[in-house]
């Protein structure tokens, strides 16, 4: 979602300001912006377009100085414009002040919950808002509190917010200092040694920083950080709102830029579906033989201790935990239960301590998932494990046990890579625990290990459909609705296909299990609505076929993708791409793809923005 980038130094800051907000372009925006310390005042540009325009209107303007900060801003309150767009000014109180230029400069990720008391509280004492963002409140709340200390207010402010948040700030009295701070968002500080030796920066990802330094601290929750030339302090907010010193250790991270060049793709979408037999051959490597300890040191004295499984994630992730639910109950016996995230900690439930608490997020960052987990912990469930794509997250700080998805970075907003290998990951979990249980024998290990491994081929021949579905692409281009279905593991697999549709072409669509056609979906059934179906060669065939034949009879145009043993036969209303093998248990890695690319092409036909869909962003740390 949104992003931030700010630093201090010698040098002149703003094109690496720029730099990373185009790093990260790729979680979604609809406005940006950048303000500095130039000359003794305060300056800035702002933008409802994208980054480059952004870029062009700060050359223009001659804005440079080496204190600053920069946003990309996903709309939560107030539409996206110019006036709700970050950074944003203080005005200070009184009629006289408040039309004066301000001193305090401020970006904000997250949602402030009690932004409309501050903001009544700060109205009352002269302060004029020129947003409807709960941000700017922050504003004129450390514009409030300063008295010459740039720490102390921000650190004063922090105590009087309610919500979530991660900003950066800096002051006209006070050059070359930038003060940071989080609490529910996440926030890192680089250290600038190899950048002029005296530069120190602050980031809402490390990517933003890639190139300029790869030595990241990563704040924790609570913590404040005063950056300023070639020195820096972080201090943590105590239960009683105090703030005290403390100790970050500062890490090596290679944050690559050349892993979000495009290449010779048209989109990162399709280069990142492309990359999927790499993304899973990564995610396996070191895989030798199924073991706990694929999950970490104490993962066999955990799982010997649980009883049971619950899934915890959001949108795409969540869909992998349903496919994952089959897996573990089908495989390791253990009785699992998936829930959305977001809806998990806001209602009563029944604890079992020897439960799994298992987060599954492509970030790390998910506010929803972390909430979740939090709650979960304060219930008495104290087992967690957690399958993620970014080993520096703030997820995999906060479970127990972990599985690393190498799937590299996801610039697309719509996830692709970032399922399958999360497949992967979460099938090897459910053989891990299988094996603990007593439930798989050597010789199903060997089977499921030469599946595994024989994913990549596998992958490479289900992608060398993709001329087959731009043609069926064509035909979705011009319709409004679809509908979906798949049974058993493979209704998630339905689920994950309706979602990138509507996702990415803006047309509605709908996933259902197979047979509950019957029970009221079948009402929407004309010659208008493609129905796409996904048949493997399952247990559930048979059943499968006469659903099909229950659409055909309403006059519905089926569109299978079906395995190539599975004896369903083109005809009239009926069309079949067909996979190039079986797949067993692992089926639904396969099925996803041409749902992923007849997605990705239907939005090409219809002229969207594929990479960065209409109101969506990449990593979403808001509830």
């Amino acid at each position: 979602m949104c992003g931030i980038v700010g630093a201090v130094s010698t040098r002149n800051i703003v094109p690496v300001l720029v730099e990373g907000l185009k790093r990260l372009e790729y979680r979604g925006y609809d406005s940006c912006g950048i303000a500095v310390h130039q000359a003794g005042a305060l300056r800035r540009a702002r933008s409802t377009s994208r980054v480059a325009e952004l870029e062009a209107q700060v050359q223009c303007d001659d804005i440079e100085a080496g204190t600053g900060i920069a946003h990309t801003r996903w709309a939560t309150h107030g539409a996206p414009a110019v006036h709700n767009a970050h950074p944003h000014f203080s005005h200070g109180a009184g009629a006289a002040a408040a039309s004066a230029p301000g001193r305090i400069a401020l970006v904000h990720n997250g949602i402030i919950e009690n932004h409309d008391e501050l903001r009544a509280e700060l109205q009352a004492r002269g302060y004029r808002f020129d947003s409807q963002t709960d941000s700017e409140v922050i504003a004129h709340l450390v514009d409030h509190l300063y008295d010459g200390d740039l720490l102390t207010a921000v650190q004063q402010a922090t105590t009087r917010l309610r919500g979530a948040y991660a900003i950066a700030a800096f002051c006209r009295d006070e050059p070359h200092r930038v003060v940071g701070a989080r609490a529910g968002s996440p926030l890192v500080l680089g250290l600038g040694a190899q950048w002029g030796g005296e530069a120190n920066f602050i980031a809402s990802d490390a990517m933003a920083l890639a190139g300029v330094t790869d030595q990241i601290v990563y704040l924790e929750e609570g913590d404040v950080v005063d950056l300023q030339l070639g020195k820096y302090w972080i201090s943590t907010r105590s239960p009683d709102g105090t703030h005290r010193a403390v100790q970050r250790e500062a890490r090596t991270v290679h944050a690559h830029s050349g892993a979000a060049e495009l290449g010779p793709y048209r989109h990162y979408m399709q280069k990142e579906i492309f990359e999927q037999p790499r993304a899973i051959a990564d995610t396996l490597e070191g895989v030798e033989g199924i073991s706990p300890e694929l999950f970490g040191d104490a993962a066999y004295r955990i799982f010997k201790d649980v009883d049971s499984v619950l899934i915890l994630a959001c949108g795409t992730s969540y869909y992998a935990g349903l496919t994952a639910k089959h897996w573990l109950e089908g495989i390791a016996r253990i009785p699992t239960s998936v829930e959305v995230a977001s809806e998990y900690r806001y209602r009563d439930s029944v604890p079992n301590p020897r439960t799994l608490v298992v987060t599954i997020t492509q970030s790390g960052e998910t506010a929803d998932t972390l909430s979740a987990l939090k709650h979960a912990r304060a219930l008495g469930m104290t087992h967690s494990l957690t399958v993620c794509n970014v080993a520096t997250s703030a997820m995999v700080r906060e479970c127990k046990l972990a599985y690393i998805t190498h799937a590299g970075v996801e610039i697309g907003v719509a996830s692709t890579k970032a399922f399958t290998t999360q497949l992967a990951a979460l099938f090897m979990l459910a053989l891990a625990l299988a094996q603990v249980r007593g439930h798989l024998s050597d010789a199903k290990e060997a089977e499921h290990l030469k599946a595994l491994r024989h994913l990549p081929a596998a992958l490479q021949a289900v992608l060398a459909l993709e001329p087959q579905v731009i043609a069926w692409s064509e035909v979705f281009a011009r319709k409004e609705n679809a509908l979906f279905l798949g049974r058993g593991v493979h209704y998630p697999v339905a689920l994950e296909g309706a979602l990138k549709l509507k996702e990415i072409s803006y047309i509605h669509a709908e996933a259902y299990p197979a047979g509950e056609l019957k029970h009221g979906p079948l009402a929407l059934v004309t010659s208008e609505m493609p129905v796409v179906t996904v048949a493997p060669n399952d247990a559930l065939l048979e059943k499968l076929k006469s659903n099909l034949q229950e659409v055909r009879a309403r006059g519905g145009e089926l569109f299978v993708f079906a395995d190539a043993d599975s004896r369903i036969e083109p005809g009239p209303g009926v069309h079949v791409i067909r996979m190039p093998e079986h797949y067993g248990a692992l089926s639904p890695i396969l099925h996803v793809v041409p749902l992923q690319l007849l997605a990705y092409h239907t939005a090409c036909a219809r002229g969207t923005d594929v990479d960065k869909p209409r109101n969506l962003a990449k990593s979403v740390t808001v509830e």
